[in-house]
Formats: structure tokens, C-alpha cells, sequence
């Protein structure tokens, strides 16, 4: 069965750091594009990291220098590093899949991946 489950949310104050997790059963998460992606209530979901079937990671938008993706296969993981967090990074945080695409992940259309996660909560504040 395919699933990704989201852990390692939580509570934080501004400047502080958080790691996030995504344990995927029932694929590798090596083999195709993988994002990390996030929503305010109100807002559309917002990418903000992939990582491709190469290694390759990308980040954009107001997380670049703070925020990093990495995985590790063997344990079927996907992770987000959060640093220098702050109040506007407060949203639901979701890992995704795209069974579609090895490379050229995307993080503008979020309806090409086909797997979500339930997302964990980030709060950051002030």
C-alpha cells in the first residue's frame, strides 16, 4: 500500500528550528519526484522543496538559505530542515509524490502529484 505519513511538527518560536518527517511505505522515494509542500487556511498549497531521482534538491521562495530537503532511501525517508524560522512559515506542511516524473520536479502545480501525506502543523511564534 502507498502512504506517506508526516511527523515532527509542533509549536516554536521565532528564530528556532524544526525538523520534519516523511516516512513513505510502499515505493522508494528515490525513483521519482518528491516535494515538500505547505498551506496557510485560505491559501493555495505552496511548494517549497523537491528532491529528483538524481539527488537533485531545489528550494524556492522566502524559505531559500533556511530551509533544506534531504532523504534517505534505505530508510524510505523524506525530511525538511527548518531553520531561522519565523511567524509566516506557520501553516500545514504536506510531503508529496510524483509517481509521474523523475526529474524536473514541480513546485508550481501541485495537482501533478498523485500521493499526500496528511500533513504535520507548524506554529511559529513571535
Amino acid at each position: 500500500q502507498v502512504q506517506l505519513v508526516e511527523s515532527g511538527g509542533g509549536s516554536v518560536q521565532a528564530g528556532g528550528s524544526l525538523t520534519l518527517s516523511c516516512a513513505a511505505s510502499g515505493f522508494s522515494v528515490a525513483t521519482h519526484c518528491m516535494g515538500w509542500f505547505r498551506r496557510v487556511p485560505g491559501k493555495e498549497r505552496e511548494g517549497i522543496a523537491v528532491f529528483d531521482s538524481d539527488g537533485r534538491t531545489a528550494v524556492v521562495g522566502s524559505v531559500v538559505g533556511r530551509f533544506t530537503i534531504s532523504q534517505d532511501d534505505s530508510r524510505k525517508m523524506l525530511y525538511l530542515e527548518m531553520n531561522s524560522l519565523k511567524p509566516e512559515d506557520t501553516a500545514m506542511y504536506y510531503c508529496a509524490a510524483d509517481f509521474e516524473k523523475r526529474f524536473a520536479c514541480s513546485f508550481y502545480f501541485p495537482e501533478e502529484y498523485q500521493n499526500w501525506g496528511q500533513g504535520t502543523q507548524v506554529t511559529v511564534s513571535s
